[in-house]
């Protein structure tokens, strides 16, 4: 089979220049790599596991439908280049690609293409994007008359389908091959054998080899060697032995290619002995192991820790003159490094480097672990330093990682920041967490200004955001970075790195109270307070230490208002403040004249439990009462009292009364009257005499009376006061009742004279 050039055919040519104006068509270079005008066979594929890559070929569409759809036209070339033209097939392929497959699009590829030769439809098939086209391009030119298929495009649409898995389809196209007029061989059938095998669908793959037999296909030992490799590889060596017994019976004779694969497939289901066996077996048919052979036998006691045979082998294939290979001395290296044993392993190494055979980069990534499990970091550096030197990138990129770590705990910490440097020159994309690992040991070394140096350029290239990352920070790094920043004023750094971390879902309360701790410190508690609601939004736990200080930030700002917001939501959250705290709050919204809003704190503070400051609960108090917030005031006095510390009514009503707070001072007295507060004789004394100087003597009259039913008297002359004033204002009603009273209680005014009332209750110290 071989590769087909592209039609160039010369009336195809003058046709497409007749019916199209110019059309400027992008040129992939790639387009060359498959389809190249050539005489020569097409490369078998040397390993029917590894098919030959297919690049895509780049064509974006163009213009109107009706021109941009067909083919090939020159295009303007710069001046000293020659014109490039696209290939017919590209065309073809392009515009399945960008149009859904319709009658208008099959139409299209008909009039630009008045002939469908072998080398056209081979191409196109070769070419398609899609297995979908392709299988869509091969139905339809056979149904609609445009060309009859041949082996070749029967091969291609088959490999094209199994390598995608369309295997139904594949399987039928086979079959139908012999009502075409195509007839099999054995390759077609291998290779359906082998795509089935690779999809997992063993038992199909056995009948499709059965089937060969019932259909007069003729099989060699190239159908046994893919039905082996199909079922070994998922470990049905029971069946292969059948198999093998069947092929020997049929007087077909196995190869060293067959023992190889016997021999694989029967280390891979751990029958040791059984691929021995067939080592000897193969050696007694006068077939001598090569250096496949030997590989497999090496590998294959590595696997079963079982090294001491596999160096048996490895001495073997030199004795012979078997050269060992670059894979021979991984497999060596890797099955030391297994079994602790580096040492060897970095012999081994040196030795494969003295007989010119050069390290590959599975060869590297195979030791290095080793190297950092057995704590030799100095011989890992070398490694490293060499690998870097040739550009070699570890296969498993996850080494750096350890490498990183491994030197951090030997305490190198420049040979762990060159991991770093020498993952950037090979190309290999950094991850957050590599930079978290040499970011903690850096602080922990103290050495933070190198830590901060790496977090800088973590954040400005931000690295925590590249979606192929698969190894992130520790809290044990950004936590200890974020405490030395909050730490040392530069704590909005802090926060511009921790918001990043926020993007990719981390929640840490450490980091939080750390960032709301170094915002109050640097006097900036807004910044604080915008955190503080991120953390009651998404539920994360605080930390009481982290509010107070925002409390006290907002204090020593001259805020008291938002102080005492987040002293709310301190307590809301958990908290308690401390007795010094509420003070603080208080004392600071007093001083600023918000005297409600520290009645409220003070409220807050009784009914947690806080019995401290009474001083200032007092001037509160007195501050309420002078306002004219007098229910107020007489509410906070009540809470007072069931906690236990009550205030010291008599001092509130002795400066009311000399503010000339008249109305107050009888709301007050009232309210000790009613709870039966211990009152002075001389606080009633000093209301009355108020409220007669205030003109207000009907109150007085009130409150006169209210005292006199409690059993409570007052001086004399107070009452004489008040009656005079009385009916001087025509209240003689009210004189005469007060004088009826005076004079029922006259025998009983002696012995109450000075005394209190019996009604006692508990005085604030």
């Amino acid at each position: 089979m071989a590769y087909i050039s592209a039609s160039k055919s010369p009336y195809l040519i003058h046709r497409l220049s007749y019916e199209l104006s110019t059309i400027l068509t992008p040129f992939s270079s790639k387009s060359l790599l498959y389809f190249c005008s050539s005489a020569s066979p097409e490369p078998p594929n040397p390993d029917p596991e590894i098919p030959i890559s297919e690049t895509p070929i780049s064509a974006p569409s163009i213009g109107s439908e009706s021109l941009n759809d067909v083919a090939t036209v020159n295009r303007r070339s710069p001046r000293g280049k020659t014109q490039i033209t696209e290939k017919l097939e590209d065309t073809i392929c392009r515009m399945m690609a960008n149009r859904a497959w319709t009658t208008r699009l099959q139409n299209s590829i008909r009039n630009m293409v008045p002939e469908f030769d072998n080398e056209l439809v081979y191409n196109v098939l070769h070419s398609a994007k899609n297995p979908e086209h392709a299988l869509q391009f091969f139905r339809w030119v056979e149904r609609s008359g445009l060309f009859q298929h041949n082996r070749e495009t029967h091969f291609k649409i088959i490999e094209i389908l199994g390598r995608a898995s369309k295997l139904n389809h594949a399987r039928c196209i086979l079959l139908d091959m012999p009502k075409k007029g195509v007839e099999w061989d054995e390759d077609l059938w291998v290779m359906l054998i082998d795509s089935y095998g690779k999809a997992g669908i063993v038992q199909e793959s056995v009948k499709l080899f059965q089937k060969m037999e019932e259909l007069g296909v003729e099989k060699t030992i190239k159908s046994y060697d893919s039905l082996f490799k199909v079922i070994l590889r998922r470990g049905r060596y029971m069946m292969a032995k059948r198999y093998f017994n069947k092929m020997l019976s049929e007087g077909i004779v196995p190869t060293r290619h067959t023992y190889n694969i016997m021999i694989w497939g029967f280390f891979l289901s751990s029958k040791v002995e059984t691929a021995e066996r067939f080592f000897e077996d193969m050696k007694s048919g006068d077939i001598s192991p090569d250096v496949v052979t030997y590989n497999t036998m090496i590998n294959g006691y590595y696997r079963g820790k079982k090294m001491e045979q596999a160096e048996k082998f490895f001495l073997e294939m030199k004795a012979r003159n078997v050269k060992p290979t670059v894979i021979t001395y991984t497999t060596m290296i890797k099955g030391y490094v297994s079994v602790g044993l580096v040492g060897d392993a970095l012999r081994l190494m040196e030795e494969m480097k003295s007989f010119g055979i050069k390290p590959n980069a599975i060869t590297y990534s195979t030791l290095l672990p080793g190297l950092c499990d057995a704590e030799k970091m100095s011989e890992a550096r070398t490694i490293l330093e060499e690998m870097v030197e040739k550009y070699i990138a570890p296969k498993d990129n996850s080494i750096f990682i350890r490498l990183i770590s491994g030197q951090c705990k030997a305490g190198d910490l420049d040979a762990a920041a060159d991991v770093l440097k020498a993952m950037i020159r090979l190309s290999i994309p950094t991850e957050a967490g590599h930079y978290g690992v040499l970011i903690e040991n850096f602080c922990k070394a103290g050495v933070c200004d190198r830590a901060v140096k790496l977090l800088d350029k973590l954040i400005e290239k931000e690295i925590i955001f590249r979606l192929q990352s698969t190894l992130n920070m520790e809290p044990s790094a950004y936590n200890l970075m974020i405490e030395y920043l909050c730490s040392n004023g530069q704590t909005e750094k802090a926060e511009t790195f921790y918001r990043q971390l926020m993007k990719m879902g981390v929640q840490d309360p450490v980091a939080f109270n750390y960032l709301i701790g170094g915002h109050s410190k640097e006097g900036t508690p807004d910044s604080a307070m915008e955190l503080v609601k991120i953390m009651v939004r998404r539920k994360v736990p605080f930390q009481g230490s982290a509010f107070k200080s925002l409390v006290q930030s907002y204090l020593k700002k001259g805020e008291p208002a938002d102080a005492k917001t987040a002293m709310d939501s301190m307590i809301e959250n958990g908290h308690l403040p401390d007795s010094s705290l509420y003070r603080a709050v208080m004392e600071s919204l007093f001083e600023e004249g918000r005297v409600q809003t520290a009645s409220r704190v003070m409220n807050t503070m009784v009914e947690k439990g806080v019995k401290e400051h009474m001083d200032l609960v007092a001037k509160i108090l007195e501050a309420l009462l002078m306002r004219g917030h007098v229910n107020e005031a007489l509410g906070r006095i009540e809470l007072l009292m069931h906690a236990g510390c009550a205030p010291d009514c008599d001092s509130l009503l002795s400066v009311l009364c000399e503010k000339g707070k008249t109305i107050a001072a009888l709301k007050l007295l009232h309210f000790g009257l009613e709870r039966d507060i211990n009152l002075d004789f001389s606080s009633y004394d000093k209301v009355l005499d108020a409220l007669l100087a205030a003109g207000k003597t009907l109150n007085a009259y009130s409150i006169l009376c209210k005292i006199m039913e409690k059993g409570g008297v007052t001086d004399q002359s107070s009452y004489e006061d008040l009656i005079k004033s009385l009916n001087e204002e025509g209240n003689t009603k009210q004189a005469d009742i007060l004088s009826r009273m005076i004079t029922g209680k006259d025998k009983t005014l002696g012995s109450k004279k000075g005394k209190k009332q019996a009604f006692m209750a508990p005085r604030l110290s």
